[in-house]
């Protein structure tokens, strides 16, 4: 792999002109043609083969006018009744309009019936059913549907739209949350490096990548259903490891430029090496997310696909662009006096003297002093790390899936406003309700048979209210709305659901030829928790085998995998425990601007797992490369940690803290589950990059000592061999040959020394 990735480091620096112009030009035609062909976000919540699928499958077939989505519009009057004569003819206007529009089959009768006007009289509403899925309907039929409020709102009644349509229609915005994660990034850079174009070129390049990225997720949108949190996600991912890969290779890069190496020779070096470091993080990301397809769950598999676009093309721009703009910058993205100095040393001044210091100078760094600390007592520091993440993880125990609901949107949005009014009239349940299909074709009294099941569910616990049942045209099926007392995120919902499933119905139509489904949008939300729930153990089970595979291949060694794995797990957990705990337990969500209490949303720990475990790969990758590379010079198995994590840790804290930086900026969003994504993604990577690689790598790997490295002969022999530190074949350095050759020359100088110092300046690990 190193080869190639060589190769296209200098083709891309001697073709740096052609190469910016090609990108340009894939940019502008992918974004036009997004633009054209591309397809819009749709929220598809359904899960194949369970009840609640079942449930829509019979209507399709028998019933199909009540098959599709549906809306609630409500009408709220402060000062006056709605059934008022002016206002009453106002709000049936607006009904009127509502019937009128081609994809509503029907609307009922806000003012009609006692059902749906409220006890004092302030509220109405109208159940709106339309003709096809949410996803069929698109923003087109909302906005229309909206556009019926305006006789009712002229008359000075409020109008708001709640349930299926409105919910899944609804817009979604991050607020700035991309520009505090690019202004933190920017801060972080500029310490980093002390250099404007440095600090500039990682967040050129996650920005290309980011709008390639989203323009390829938008231009799949045309073949499959992508949901409306994909964008935000992909941007969340795109920046952060965006960022990350461009801050490896240039980091690189410049140690390479300041050790005096060639522009061209460190350009191919670095993208052989970190570039290969890059891929390999990168290629994990992209396979642990597409793991996701595990689920089962058409809205989950669409997520994974916009991830690991956007990680992919990450990739691609960090080895193909990067290169190129390094070339135009030349040495001007290192700081005036490292240029001065690198001159000096590709010149062959002051060679000896600086190469051979540098190994004493490194070794007064804040860094090794911590990595020598922790080393030297391994048990208390791996112990009180243990003990840290395990506590932290305590909450996970009491973790519970399921959806938010529309309570928790912003109190400004229409389906708030909807919520709120309908709870506040009818009760919580309302916004919630269930839908139960009867399947009445084998039935010899179906009427007998329906009424019989609404009966029993009237007498259930935690049952508001139950409809008459309503026949299609065949009478073989039968439609009746359960509401709830709950409001439709509440665990006692979820728990009603599953009595009414596994007990109430079953025995009520025993013997009877009838088939019961409990369906509708809440029951299909508890189907996707109880699906994810039942899938999580695999899923995690095969992201971590296929991870410590590529470990174990990539570093000889069958303790460094486990142990990586082990250790990802442990801060994964963590980062599960804080979300619980701030999520589901509300403790601090007023911090972050969360009114009340929620769920954990379902896809969540799947959706975290992917891309924490994915992006923990990188940092790994990066400093167990070291290690290796240390060890392999000969150096004891303490002192190649000691150096290794004293190398690498300012590179890997700046790429943390932009990480985090990156995903605490979404936290600002209104949307919950944007906001869990931000805090669990910012709280492992936080943890990752502090008491996993600072504290549990020295300290297991100085515990177990020279058995990090070992891995049985006949499995080494089997093995690809991915070489990350690069190797003598990548290319002829003349830059390292000259310095070689000039430190040769003088006597005054050991071999042993010359060649070991040589072999650092063309290694040159971050």
């Amino acid at each position: 792999m190193s080869n190639w990735l060589y190769r296209i480091g200098i083709y891309s620096f001697r073709n740096r002109k052609k190469t910016v112009a090609t990108w340009i030009a894939l940019i502008v035609g992918i974004v036009l043609l997004n633009q054209t062909i591309g397809g819009g976000e749709v929220d598809d919540f359904t899960v194949p083969g369970a009840e609640s699928s079942q449930a829509v499958d019979v209507l399709k077939e028998r019933f199909p006018e009540r098959a599709g989505a549906t809306a609630m519009v409500v009408f709220y009057t402060e000062d006056c009744s709605v059934n008022d004569p002016a206002t009453a003819e106002a709000i049936n206007a607006s009904l009127a309009e509502i019937r009128a529009m081609d994809s509503v089959v029907q609307a009922t009768d806000a003012l009609g019936s006692p059902r749906s006007v409220s006890q004092d009289g302030t509220t109405a509403f109208t159940a709106v059913q339309f003709n096809d899925t949410t996803a069929a309907l698109g923003t087109e039929t909302y906005d229309e549907l909206q556009d019926t409020a305006e006789m009712a709102e002229a008359a000075g009644v409020q109008v708001e739209f709640g349930g299926e349509l409105p919910i899944l229609m609804k817009e979604r915005t991050t607020g700035p949350s991309e520009a505090i994660g690019m202004l933190a990034a920017l801060v972080i850079l500029f310490i980093t490096f002390r250099s404007f174009r440095a600090m500039a070129m990682p967040l050129g390049a996650a920005i290309v990548g980011l709008i390639t990225g989203l323009s390829i997720v938008g231009l799949l949108g045309g073949l499959i259903d992508i949901p409306s949190m994909a964008p935000r996600l992909g941007t969340m991912i795109g920046l952060g490891v965006g960022i990350d890969y461009a801050l490896f290779i240039l980091s690189r890069h410049r140690d390479n430029l300041a050790a005096g190496m060639d522009l061209e020779e460190s350009i191919g070096q670095t993208n052989a090496t970190a570039g290969q470091a890059v891929v390999i993080a990168g290629g994990t990301v992209v396979v642990a997310i597409l793991g996701l397809m595990m689920a089962g769950i058409p809205f989950v598999s669409a997520l994974g696909y916009a991830a690991s676009i956007v990680v992919a093309v990450a990739v691609l721009v960090a080895i193909t662009l990067l290169p190129a703009l390094l070339g135009f910058s030349g040495n001007k993205i290192l700081s005036h006096k490292a240029q001065v100095q690198a001159k000096e040393l590709a010149a062959g001044h002051a060679a000896k003297l600086d190469i051979l210091e540098k190994p004493e100078v490194s070794s007064q760094t804040g860094w090794v002093r911590w990595a020598h600390w922790v080393s030297h007592h391994p048990w208390r520091s791996s112990i009180a790390a243990s003990i840290i993440l395990l506590v932290m993880a305590i909450p996970v125990l009491d973790m519970r899936l399921g959806q938010a609901d529309a309570g928790t949107d912003p109190a400004d949005t229409t389906h708030r406003q909807a919520y709120d009014l309908l709870a506040a009239g009818f009760g919580d349940g309302f916004n919630g309700p269930l839908l139960v299909t009867v399947d009445l074709a084998e039935t010899d009294s179906p009427e007998m048979v329906a009424g019989g099941i609404r009966e029993s569910l009237v007498a259930s616990d935690g049952v508001a209210a139950v409809s008459p049942p309503e026949f299609n045209a065949a009478g073989d099926t039968a439609l009746i709305t359960v509401i709830p007392t709950t409001k439709p995120q509440d665990e006692a919902t979820s728990d009603l659901i599953h009595l009414l499933r596994d007990e109430t119905l079953p025995t009520i139509t025993e013997g009877t030829g009838a088939e019961a489904y409990v369906g509708g949008p809440t029951a299909a939300f508890i189907d996707q928790s109880d699906k994810i729930a039942d899938r999580l153990p695999w899923f995690i089970g095969a992201v971590v085998a296929v991870s410590f595979l590529l470990l174990m291949t990539v570093f000889r060694s069958i303790l460094v995998p486990l142990k990586a794995a082990i250790m990802n797990l442990l801060a994964i957990g963590a980062a599960y425990g804080v979300v619980v705990a701030v999520f589901q337990w509300g403790w601090g969500r007023s911090l972050i601007g969360l009114e009340e209490a929620v769920p954990i949303a379902s896809f969540l720990p799947m959706m975290m797992f992917a891309i924490l475990f994915g992006l923990s790969m990188d940092y790994e990758v990066f400093i167990l490369s070291r290690i290796r590379e240390e060890y392999q010079r000969g150096h004891t198995n303490i002192d190649s940690v000691v150096e290794g994590l004293g190398a690498t840790a300012k590179v890997i804290t700046a790429a943390a803290l932009i990480m985090i930086s990156v995903f605490l900026g979404f936290v600002v969003s209104d949307d919950p589950i944007v906001k869990m994504m931000g805090v669990g993604l910012a709280t492992a990577v936080a943890v990752d990059a502090t008491i996993i690689r600072m504290v549990l790598v020295p300290s297991t790997m100085a515990l177990i000592g020279d058995p990090n490295w070992w891995l049985p002969k006949w499995l080494d022999r089997i093995l690809p061999n991915l070489d990350l530190e690069g190797g003598a074949n990548i290319g002829e350095s003349s830059t390292v040959e000259a310095i070689d050759q000039d430190l040769a020359a003088d006597s005054d100088t050991p071999v042993a020394a010359i060649a070991d110092t040589t072999s650092e300046v063309g290694s040159n690990h971050e």
